[in-house]
């Protein structure tokens, strides 16, 4: 019983002198992180309304505003250690180490997060532009950190890695003003070129928006054995694209038709039927 009673007498001793040795050091660093933690509140406030007032993207501004207040708090953190009186050597291995490994496994997400400060700072393309790249085409819905959120025209969600659309070659559709509308037309050789190329040039110029300026164009511009290729180009604004895609199709196919001239594929099919008939 005795030796209890000194052991827990030697326990009690040895508890107050760590306490007289480090007690003041802990009160100081609490007092310090609580009102650290305080004045980070204050200083972020403060900080994020001169950021707000800035002209700068705002997915610029919420990176901004992170990166102030997790400086701010790592130096409380590194302020308390020091209070407590743990080497600083030591912390920072610690840190590196943790680092090192942090960063091998998200060597992708950091990747991705630069690509995607790249796509904000300097803006191949915006939301609702039309791009293509990587496999992907359609309309940017989203650019967030990571990843841009493309909206096909089937309406299917598709996100691409920002660290992949900056190492890849990407097409933007909606950068001009203006695009141009290509399509070629199968023409049997037996008719006459001229006669084809006003057909076809009368059609383009009747189709709602196609653009005056620069003209529309309608030439033979290829001979296949026995076929003629005629090529159609118009310009329209850029929003109308594919309905003028769409209307100069259908418009050059009629006019075609309407004026007795033949697809060579056409042609051939008719031939086949007629033979069958006569047999």
């Amino acid at each position: 019983m005795k030796e209890d009673v000194n052991a827990m007498s030697e326990f009690v001793k040895k508890g107050i002198d760590l306490l007289g040795t480090y007690g003041g050091k802990i009160v100081l660093a609490l007092a310090v992180l609580i009102v650290g933690y305080f004045i980070i509140r204050l200083l972020v406030k403060l900080i994020s309304k001169g950021i707000d007032k800035m002209k700068l993207d705002e997915m610029i501004k919420h990176i901004a505003k992170s990166a102030v207040k997790v400086l701010l708090y790592a130096i409380l953190i590194i302020s308390v250690v020091e209070i407590l009186g743990v080497s600083m050597s030591s912390v920072v291995a610690v840190l590196a180490s943790c680092g090192l490994a942090i960063g091998l496994a998200l060597q992708g997400a950091f990747g991705n997060l630069a690509g995607g400060l790249m796509i904000i700072i300097f803006k191949p393309f915006k939301i609702g532009d039309y791009i293509e790249s990587t496999g992907a085409e359609g309309y940017v819905r989203d650019i967030s950190i990571f990843y841009t959120t493309i909206m096909t025209l089937d309406n299917k969600k598709i996100l691409v890695p920002n660290g992949d659309l900056m190492n890849a070659n990407v097409t933007n559709f909606s950068a001009a003003d203006k695009r141009r509308v290509d399509q070629d037309f199968k023409i049997t050789n037996d008719i006459d070129a001229d006669f084809v190329k006003r057909v076809l040039l009368q059609a383009a110029v009747d189709t709602e928006g196609v653009l005056t300026d620069p003209e529309p164009f309608a030439r033979m511009t290829n001979v296949d054995d026995d076929t003629y290729i005629f090529s159609v180009r118009a310009w329209c604004e850029t929003p109308n694209y594919w309905n003028v895609l769409y209307d100069l199709i259908e418009n050059c196919s009629k006019a075609l038709a309407e004026n007795g001239i033949d697809d060579p594929e056409e042609r051939i099919a008719v031939r086949l039927v007629q033979d069958e008939e006569e047999n």
